[in-house]
Protein backbone atom coordinates (compact mmCIF):
# COMPACT_ATOMS: atom_id res chain seq x y z
CA UNK A 1 0.00 0.00 0.00
CA UNK A 2 2.69 2.29 0.97
CA UNK A 3 4.70 1.54 -2.28
CA UNK A 4 1.12 2.61 -4.26
CA UNK A 5 0.82 5.44 -2.77
CA UNK A 6 4.51 6.90 -3.27
CA UNK A 7 4.12 5.85 -7.04
CA UNK A 8 1.06 8.22 -7.27
CA UNK A 9 2.32 11.11 -5.65
CA UNK A 10 5.29 10.88 -7.73
CA UNK A 11 3.30 10.36 -10.40
CA UNK A 12 1.07 13.23 -9.87
CA UNK A 13 3.69 16.19 -8.55
CA UNK A 14 4.43 19.29 -10.06
CA UNK A 15 7.77 19.28 -12.20
CA UNK A 16 7.32 23.52 -12.15
CA UNK A 17 8.80 25.59 -9.23
CA UNK A 18 5.45 26.86 -7.44
CA UNK A 19 4.37 30.26 -7.31
CA UNK A 20 3.14 30.64 -4.12
CA UNK A 21 6.20 32.83 -3.08
CA UNK A 22 5.31 35.59 -5.80
CA UNK A 23 2.23 35.50 -5.74
CA UNK A 24 2.21 36.31 -1.68
CA UNK A 25 4.98 38.71 -2.46
CA UNK A 26 2.42 40.40 -5.29
CA UNK A 27 -0.66 40.26 -2.43
CA UNK A 28 1.66 42.26 0.14
CA UNK A 29 3.27 44.35 -2.29
CA UNK A 30 -0.61 45.42 -3.73
CA UNK A 31 -2.72 45.01 -0.48
CA UNK A 32 -3.67 48.62 -0.67
CA UNK A 33 -5.54 48.45 -3.59
CA UNK A 34 -6.56 45.05 -2.57
CA UNK A 35 -8.48 45.67 0.63
CA UNK A 36 -10.16 48.15 -1.62
CA UNK A 37 -11.14 45.59 -5.11
CA UNK A 38 -12.55 43.04 -2.60
CA UNK A 39 -14.58 45.72 -0.42
CA UNK A 40 -16.20 46.35 -3.84
CA UNK A 41 -16.79 42.91 -4.62
CA UNK A 42 -18.28 42.49 -0.94
CA UNK A 43 -20.75 45.25 -1.48
CA UNK A 44 -21.84 43.85 -5.32
CA UNK A 45 -22.22 40.44 -3.92
CA UNK A 46 -24.14 41.73 -1.04
CA UNK A 47 -26.52 43.48 -3.81
CA UNK A 48 -26.73 40.29 -5.69
CA UNK A 49 -28.21 38.20 -2.22
CA UNK A 50 -30.67 40.55 -1.63
CA UNK A 51 -32.24 41.38 -5.09
CA UNK A 52 -31.58 37.74 -5.87
CA UNK A 53 -29.36 38.15 -9.02
CA UNK A 54 -27.09 36.15 -10.97
CA UNK A 55 -23.55 37.53 -12.67
CA UNK A 56 -25.64 37.48 -15.99
CA UNK A 57 -28.01 39.56 -14.31
CA UNK A 58 -25.20 41.98 -13.17
CA UNK A 59 -23.39 41.81 -16.54
CA UNK A 60 -26.63 43.36 -17.97
CA UNK A 61 -26.79 45.85 -15.84
CA UNK A 62 -23.23 47.01 -15.78
CA UNK A 63 -22.99 46.45 -19.57
CA UNK A 64 -20.17 43.71 -19.90
CA UNK A 65 -19.85 40.27 -19.72
CA UNK A 66 -20.31 37.48 -17.01
CA UNK A 67 -17.00 36.51 -17.68
CA UNK A 68 -15.74 40.31 -16.50
CA UNK A 69 -17.97 40.40 -13.62
CA UNK A 70 -16.27 37.19 -12.53
CA UNK A 71 -12.95 38.84 -12.48
CA UNK A 72 -14.74 41.73 -10.17
CA UNK A 73 -16.03 39.50 -7.79
CA UNK A 74 -12.60 37.85 -7.59
CA UNK A 75 -11.37 40.91 -5.31
CA UNK A 76 -8.91 41.36 -7.56
CA UNK A 77 -9.45 43.83 -10.02
CA UNK A 78 -7.58 47.53 -9.95
CA UNK A 79 -10.43 49.56 -10.47
CA UNK A 80 -10.13 53.39 -12.17
CA UNK A 81 -12.63 55.81 -10.18
CA UNK A 82 -14.47 56.55 -13.52
CA UNK A 83 -15.10 52.25 -12.94
CA UNK A 84 -16.21 52.28 -9.75
CA UNK A 85 -18.51 55.49 -10.16
CA UNK A 86 -20.26 53.69 -13.17
CA UNK A 87 -20.71 50.63 -11.03
CA UNK A 88 -22.47 53.01 -8.43
CA UNK A 89 -24.51 54.30 -11.28
CA UNK A 90 -25.44 51.38 -12.67
CA UNK A 91 -26.46 49.46 -9.48
CA UNK A 92 -27.78 52.47 -7.85
CA UNK A 93 -24.91 51.23 -4.52
CA UNK A 94 -21.94 53.33 -2.65
CA UNK A 95 -18.87 51.05 -3.18
CA UNK A 96 -16.82 53.82 -1.38
CA UNK A 97 -18.38 55.93 1.28
CA UNK A 98 -16.02 54.43 4.09
CA UNK A 99 -13.22 56.36 2.26
CA UNK A 100 -15.40 59.75 2.52
CA UNK A 101 -16.66 58.39 6.24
Amino acid sequence: MKEKTLRFLEAHESHEASSFVDEAKWRQENNAWIRWSQSIALKIVDFMQENNLSRADIAERLGCTPQYVSKILSGKTNFSFKTIAEIERRLGISCMEKAFA
